[in-house]
């Protein structure tokens, strides 16, 4: 891998801060499967402490442990927040790590650095009459209204059953394609972070929205025209992620929530929190999530210790003494 990037990058000198952050990103994508967009945030990353870095008279190949932490330390002086200064210096690590397993350093300068203690801030959530309510409402469809105004109406229902069902990205939900909605499936095809896949069930409630969904969508003659399971309204694609989430706010203030209280992602910490309290097991979230690691699923282990705060009182029998 390392070799192949080296053929494309002759013209840059072997120790430049821009070829060894570049083999770095090439090893995340060939080899993690990142997406763009994990690709751009890592590079603006590194390219801010390579600047940093040039200011200094130093560089990547060259930097000591003093450096990074003289870098840290200017990012706090701008006023960076703990999680930026954290997500820096990960990114950091990350390649110095990479670079001491491709021999291109001897040694491993951010291997003794600390992070700045941060809590993880609990994620936004909604209760089970809150999504109650927001299915309810989503519901609602005019039988008498114009086919498009029908047919938009029902493909929301359809992707806020399909969100709390499934617990799905909303990248992973809009681009669904079209075979992933066979009406006789049980659960979908996922592909996910890193160009994984994952088996998803599908409950009932989810599976009859998609069916009627699908009836006024072949009703409109669009099944034909498009790969997606959601296709966009204009000439190609699939419904964005922000249009999804326009209308979710929409839909919120139609059911007398707060529109700042709901989002595709809020409805994806529903799920799996509302699993968790009703019992299912850490480690089978994380893979109905698609969580590469379960340090991140454990976000939700606040719902966890809640429900066996519940057992204790309920069940054990000197709880009442």
């Amino acid at each position: 891998m390392a070799r192949g990037v080296a053929r494309g990058t002759a013209r840059t000198p072997r120790n430049s801060n821009e070829r060894l952050t570049a083999l770095y990103l090439d090893m995340l994508a060939a080899e993690r499967g990142a997406g763009n967009n994990t690709l751009a945030a890592y590079g603006r990353d590194l390219a801010d402490f390579s600047e940093y870095l040039t200011g200094a008279g130093s560089s990547v190949a060259s930097a000591r442990t003093e450096d990074l932490r003289a870098y840290l330390s200017d990012l706090a002086r701008r006023g960076m927040t703990s999680a930026t200064v954290a997500r820096r210096l990960s990114a950091i690590r990350q390649l110095y790590r990479f670079l001491y397993a491709e021999d291109q350093r001897k040694d491993d300068p951010a291997a003794v650095l600390e992070g700045p203690k941060r809590s993880r801030a609990l994620p936004k959530t909604l209760t089970l009459g809150e999504v109650d309510r927001l299915l309810r409402v989503s519901a609602i469809c005019d039988p008498a209204a114009p086919l498009p105004v029908r047919l938009r109406a029902v493909r929301l229902a359809c992707l806020v059953e399909m969100l709390y069902a499934t617990g799905l990205r909303v990248s992973e939900l809009v681009a669904l394609p079209m075979s992933a909605a066979r009406r006789d499936a049980r659960v979908i095809v996922v592909r996910g972070k890193g160009n994984k896949e994952r088996m998803v069930p599908l409950n009932d409630a989810a599976k009859r929205a998609t069916a009627t969904y699908l009836d006024l969508l072949s009703q409109s003659g669009r099944d034909a025209k498009s790969q997606w399971l959601f296709p966009s309204f204009g000439e190609t694609g699939h419904l964005t992620r922000q249009h999804l989430a326009r209308e979710l706010k929409m839909l919120a203030a139609a059911a007398g929530l707060r529109s700042s209280q709901v989002s595709p992602h809020v409805l994806r910490h529903a799920f799996a929190s509302h699993l968790l309290h009703n019992g299912a097991d850490l480690r089978v979230v994380q893979t109905l999530l698609g969580h590469a690691d379960i340090s991140t699923t454990q976000i939700y282990t606040h719902v966890l210790e809640e429900r066996l705060k519940s057992l204790v009182r309920d069940l054990h029998p000197l709880a009442q003494e």
